[in-house]
């Protein structure tokens, strides 16, 4: 398993920030950087910010490198789709900012605990408790979203290693299909845990 995205205890900066300013700041950054990045010249600014916050977090960039080179098919693909519509420039642009946006989530999960941002997405949306919103049940949601995104960029790369050593060539067919069918496993494996919990 990929230690990718996985909390890690630390004494830097960005470890002792309270949860929910660390999940505020994430959302508030990806907006940003959504409305914000426009040219390449911008992506390289925003990419320059958040080398700095990975720096910060003490997540070394070679190893950040290799946990985020199994998903670089999926943003090819999402590249290849953008040229055929925009070009090269928007193209870029719009990889850039997924990219991006994956290691700023990452580097929350890497420096917060589970439970942290659970207790923190639970108290930031209380309010909607108000109008009916089932706020723990959407607070789980999202906290389980934060922490998949590293065990399903460990399933890309497990499936490309796989790939690589049957000497298979490249095709969504071989790539996608392991890889929704470990997605469909991961959330019966949580729907199983959150209903022994009585979460269900």
């Amino acid at each position: 398993m990929s230690t990718f995205g996985q909390y890690q205890p630390g004494p830097s900066p960005l470890h002792r920030l309270p949860a929910g300013v660390k999940l505020v700041a994430l959302a508030v950054s990806i907006a940003l950087m959504a409305v914000w990045v426009q040219t390449p010249a911008d992506l390289a600014v925003a990419a320059l910010g958040v080398a700095a916050l990975v720096a910060a977090a003490g997540l070394r960039p070679r190893a950040l490198t290799a946990q985020l080179r199994p998903v670089l098919w999926v943003v090819a693909v999402i590249f290849g789709f953008q040229l055929l519509f925009t070009d090269w420039r928007r193209a870029l642009v719009v990889c850039g900012i997924l990219l991006l946006s994956v290691v700023l989530a990452a580097v929350v999960t890497v420096t917060t605990r589970v439970t942290a941002m659970l207790a923190a997405l639970t108290a930031l949306m209380r309010p909607l408790g108000r109008v009916g919103f089932p706020v723990d049940q959407l607070a789980l949601a999202l906290a389980l979203t934060l922490r998949t995104i590293p065990l399903m960029i460990d399933t890309v790369r497990q499936v490309e290693e796989a790939r690589r050593a049957r000497g298979l060539r490249f095709s969504p067919r071989i790539v996608l299909a392991p890889v929704i069918t470990a997605a469909l496993d991961t959330a019966d494996g949580f729907a199983e845990a959150l209903t022994a919990r009585g979460l269900d």
